[in-house]
């Protein structure tokens, strides 16, 4: 991985560099500490302990020198950096999982809100063929690949990245809710509704932003508002772009569109998605 303080230079929120490198080292440290017995941490520990000892090396080498020019962070490290962060952000505790989605509309930015419980009611705002503005009892139930998906079943997926990509491509799936792409064993949109609308654990949303990790020919197209801009080769022509902000391991916005039927389509525009427990009731 590349040195520990190209990637806080670039991937660090606006404050000094010397803290957000401290901040990496120190939860990275943490992980190499605690020595997780998982084959996927056996992998990626050992790349991430030496980017922290790089970074230790060089500042002790180089103190008084100005440092050289920070090389570009690959889009595959960008995830591995999400993965690392994932691990230890807990979703939070409430009686909705409230999921936002805002993009722009012909005219205005418009809107669409969710609300479910852990028993699978649920409430929504502005879905299609709803009186607009109005909450209504909405029974469509979490899907992924166009089949149903429970909290035991969310929280039952393996941590493991390999795993993950197996029980997932193992799932009953409705092929007319897929892109052609995930149709052919790619996987990609899966993966990345995990990662931002479903309520999935902190283990199991690591597992997935190291799968995405793994996706061949995936590229950083550089910093924006919000994070990184990553690029992810589809079938064809295709690609999903998508900002990712690596600290707080979130997908902020994407242009592929979560569908109520648990499938997936491209968007010619940015969608933005945010999640939440909330004891806040729908209205």
């Amino acid at each position: 991985m590349d040195d520990l303080n190209a990637v806080a230079s670039l991937l660090a929120k606006p404050e000094p560099a010397a803290e957000a490198i401290t901040r990496s080292r120190e939860r990275l440290q943490d992980r190499i500490t605690r020595g997780r017995a998982r084959r996927r941490r056996g992998r990626l520990l050992p790349v991430l302990g030496m980017a922290v000892a790089a970074a230790v090396t060089a500042a002790v080498i180089v103190t008084g020198v100005a440092p050289p020019a920070a090389t570009p962070v690959s889009g595959r490290d960008v995830l591995l950096m999400a993965a690392a962060s994932a691990e230890h952000i807990p979703q939070g505790t409430g009686t909705y999982w409230h999921i936002t989605r805002t993009w722009q509309g012909p005219d205005a930015p418009e809107m669409q809100e969710s609300w479910t419980t852990r028993d699978g009611h649920r409430w929504s705002r502005n879905e299609p063929y709803a009186t607009p503005g109005a909450v209504v009892e909405d029974p469509a139930p979490f899907r992924l690949m166009g089949a149903k998906i429970g909290f035991e079943e969310l929280e039952g997926l393996p941590s493991d990245p390999e795993e993950l990509k197996e029980r997932i491509a193992g799932l009953p799936r409705h092929d007319s809710a897929m892109i052609s792409a995930d149709r052919q064993g790619e996987l990609v949109s899966p993966l990345i509704t995990l990662i931002t609308e479903l309520p999935t654990p902190a283990q199991v949303r690591s597992a997935a932003f190291e799968a995405l990790a793994a996706t061949p020919g995936v590229e950083n197209a550089g910093p924006v508002e919000g994070g990184q801009e990553l690029l992810i080769p589809l079938s064809g022509s295709l690609r999903i772009r998508m900002v990712v902000d690596p600290e707080a391991a979130r997908v902020t916005r994407a242009n592929i569109l979560l569908t109520a039927e648990g499938g997936s389509a491209m968007s010619n525009s940015y969608i933005s998605v945010t999640t939440e427990w909330t004891d806040e009731l729908p209205r």
